[in-house]
């Protein structure tokens, strides 16, 4: 029997080719709410794993936890056993102003701000959506009838740092969207390996106020953080279960 992976513990034939990555292993539940004939495959650490079925269409689901360096384990362990389409389905911190609580985020590309990205590529090179699938997840965000947005968004390592607030307004005056910690490491991982990546993130923290002031207000919001949440998942279930589909059939 071949080895499964040593730290998502999956193995050849456990996963689909298309496989959503949300961060926050709870957030597979939420998955599993959209699939049939979901099974449990594996949990191990903060990475948990579930396939199912969407629309027909065979769809895995693993969570990468916080942060670029384990996204990066889940990506590669993933591409190793069959993974061909890849997409974060997690959350974000706006960075302009106009952009709710519940509204999305489909990053075309992510300013490297990551430590993992940096272990694998100078700082030269960009770290890039797939474009077929981030106009396919974009549009399968505007078929929802949900407010999203399409641009560059930012991936770093803390919420912490002393300097968070004016590096945040810097990224900001230059016109990037929202903020995160694994979509950087994602897509430079699936590029080097060749196979299809996108990111789809729920605004959970608007623009306006402080960082801090930020994080009490989504806590009296998350009526739409959590409607968002969904409308995501079900963006990225049909924008990649339709692109994996078109490939098929090329």
């Amino acid at each position: 029997m071949p080895a499964k992976e040593p730290h998502i513990q999956c193995g050849p034939g456990d996963v689909a080719p298309v496989v959503l990555l949300p961060g926050d292993p709870g957030r597979i539940d939420w998955i599993a709410r959209e699939l049939e004939e979901v099974e449990e495959v594996a949990s191990n650490r903060e990475f948990r794993t579930i396939t199912g079925r969407f629309q027909g269409v065979p769809v895995s689901a693993t969570s990468t936890g916080i942060g670029g360096a384990s996204a990066a384990i889940a990506v590669e362990e993933l591409i190793r056993i069959g993974a061909r389409i890849l997409v974060r389905v997690g959350s974000a911190g706006a960075l302009q102003p106009g952009m709710p609580i519940g509204s999305l985020v489909v990053a075309e590309g992510a300013v490297r701000e990551d430590g993992a990205s940096g272990m694998y590529v100078p700082a030269g090179y960009p770290a890039v959506a797939d474009p077929e699938l981030a106009v396919a997840l974009a549009q399968a965000a505007r078929e929802l009838g949900v407010p999203v947005r399409s641009g560059l968004v930012r991936s770093h390592d803390s919420f912490y740092t002393d300097r968070e607030e004016e590096l945040t307004r810097s990224w900001a005056a230059r016109g990037v969207l929202a903020s995160d910690m694994e979509t950087a490491a994602l897509f430079t991982v699936a590029r080097l390996r060749g196979v299809r990546a996108g990111s789809i993130l729920n605004v959970v923290v608007t623009a306006e106020g402080e960082l801090e002031e930020g994080i009490n207000r989504l806590v009296a919001s998350e009526e739409a953080a959590a409607a968002g949440q969904r409308a995501s998942i079900q963006a990225a279930l049909r924008g990649a279960c339709r692109l994996w589909l078109e490939e098929k059939q090329r």
